[in-house]
């Protein structure tokens, strides 16, 4: 018998902050996968729901925030029968390293994913010094 394995549907989950809210609604914490190279640090943010105009991101004494809302569906004068998709605001931070230029940083929404590029500075990408002889 062939292994199967099962699709499993994650869900939101709310951010949980020890900062108090001002603005009425949910916050949710998007998930993130992070990888690395020796040019750069990818992020991609799961942001469904989010228009690309909706996306706030912020770099304030090193502290990467990323935000976006989800607003809801409306269309002319239709009414709800069915709404299972959560509507609210995503909210993450992150703490960037000396590591990073932050000036390069560029950040692009498709398919409801959000893709920061976080390009090392010069100075800390590995390289390999020739010897002379001399």
């Amino acid at each position: 018998m062939a292994d199967s394995k099962e699709l499993q549907v994650k869900g939101k989950q709310e951010a949980a902050s020890p900062a108090e809210q001002t603005r009425p609604g949910v916050v949710f914490r998007p998930d993130v996968d992070i990888f690395e190279d020796e040019q750069r640090i990818t992020l991609l943010a799961d942001m469904p729901g989010v228009a690309p105009g909706d996306v706030t991101i912020d770099i304030n004494d090193n502290v990467l925030s990323i935000s976006g809302e989800v607003k809801p569906f409306e269309e002319g004068n239709e009414s709800d029968v069915l709404i299972e998709f959560e509507i609210g605001r995503y909210h993450r931070q992150f703490t960037l390293s000396e590591v990073i230029d932050q000036s390069r940083i560029e950040a692009k929404l498709e398919n409801g994913v959000l893709r920061l590029t976080l390009p090392k500075a010069e100075k800390a990408i590995p390289r390999q010094i020739t010897v002379t002889v001399g």
